[in-house]
């Protein structure tokens, strides 16, 4: 059984477009741009993110080792961006298909507005027939604005575009049940239930040239799949890949996904970082809201607004030990919320369809 897939974002890693030397692998990329063709003419339309342009920026430029490993981030991304994009542009012409570039950053995801502008620009690429290549702007994002890694970028897309798979390629065969190099270990085929705690197996080490090791990969495939997108992750490194995961017949892992949420549950999972205000809630209102039970987060619930928010804000939930349990939109400002806390029979703060419950 292969997968019928109509919207697929493929994420290529570093370490599958790097070569052991850091250099980039110009023959594997010109395989990959030829698959994606291959399915692009099935009908299936792609959004591909990639890595790679601090690899291409390194092999234009050598950075001396007086400079901080930001700065010589910024320099070779920098040069590295229009080789990479270049490169793309050069190897889909050879198979009739335009590409665009889309550089972004975390900032791009936080407001509704400035979320809504950049799907639209995506939209748009694809109803044109063009496959928008998109990464991170290394430029100007520095530690604290920086996306953890391409993974997380490439969920946040697949999200943003109602995306019915994604695929993430790295230089391993897919998630082991522990060392990968260990004979006894094997792949994890698939992935239905969330809550599986993967840093009790999976080995920490990250890949020589990328950000995100394993855990990061797993742990946003969970939250992925949770919104009702499948996620593969294979080996980038073997011939065909592509072809042979959405034809089911490579060994890889695979995310079952679970029902679609809505297009404002999608957003809200992904807006950690973008949660202006900060709720504290009582037990009574964490059971009712962790229960299987749709519940909104009413001002009884509450014990203390910890920062303040706008009405149309994202808000974080905290419980009392501080933990993140949900993220909701607030239904009104933080000055009304405080003036009802503890009291019955008022509006939500957050109501039900706005509210994103962290596993």
């Amino acid at each position: 059984m292969s997968f019928n897939y109509k919207r697929i974002v493929i994420k290529i890693g570093s370490n599958v477009l790097t070569q052991s030397n850091g250099l980039p692998d110009q023959q594997r990329l010109s395989q990959l741009v030829e698959q994606i063709s291959a399915i692009k003419k099935q009908g299936i339309e792609v959004i591909l993110v990639s890595s790679g342009a601090v690899a291409a920026g390194r092999s234009i430029i050598t950075v001396s080792d007086k400079y901080d490993a930001i700065a010589a981030r910024q320099l070779l991304a920098s040069i590295g961006q229009i080789k990479l994009i270049n490169n793309y542009a050069q190897l889909f012409e050879k198979q009739d298909v335009i590409c665009s570039q889309v550089l972004v950053t975390t900032e791009d995801f936080k407001g509704r507005q400035h979320y809504l502008n950049m799907k639209n620009c995506l939209e748009i690429l694809l109803q044109h027939q063009v496959i928008p290549i998109v990464n991170e702007n290394d430029v100007v994002s520095v530690t604290e604005l920086m996306f953890t890694d391409n993974d997380e970028l490439a969920g946040l897309i697949a999200s943003m575009l109602n995306a019915q798979a994604l695929i993430i390629l790295t230089n391993v065969d897919g998630i082991y049940d522990g060392d990968p190099n260990d004979a006894g270990s094997s792949i994890i085929t698939e992935v239905a239930e969330s809550g599986i705690n993967f840093a009790s197996f999976v080995s920490t080490g990250k890949s020589q040239f990328g950000r995100g090791g394993m855990i990061t990969k797993s742990t946003m495939a969970q939250k992925t799949a949770k919104l009702g997108i499948a996620v593969h992750i294979a080996n980038g490194t073997k011939d065909n890949i592509l072809i042979d995961v959405l034809a089911n017949v490579a060994k890889h892992t695979r995310f079952i996904p679970k029902r679609t949420a809505s297009e404002k549950k999608k957003w809200i999972a992904h807006s950690e970082n973008a949660a202006t205000g900060v709720v504290q809630v009582n037990s009574g209102a964490k059971a009712a809201l962790t229960s299987s039970k749709a519940t909104s987060l009413l001002p009884v619930g509450i014990t203390t607004i910890i920062t303040d928010f706008k009405k149309g804000e994202i808000v974080k939930l905290i419980d009392d030990k501080n933990k993140t349990i949900a993220l909701g939109i607030a239904e009104y400002g933080s000055d009304k919320a405080r003036e009802s806390i503890g009291q019955k029979n008022q509006k939500p703060l957050v109501h039900y369809d706005y509210l994103y419950l962290l596993s």
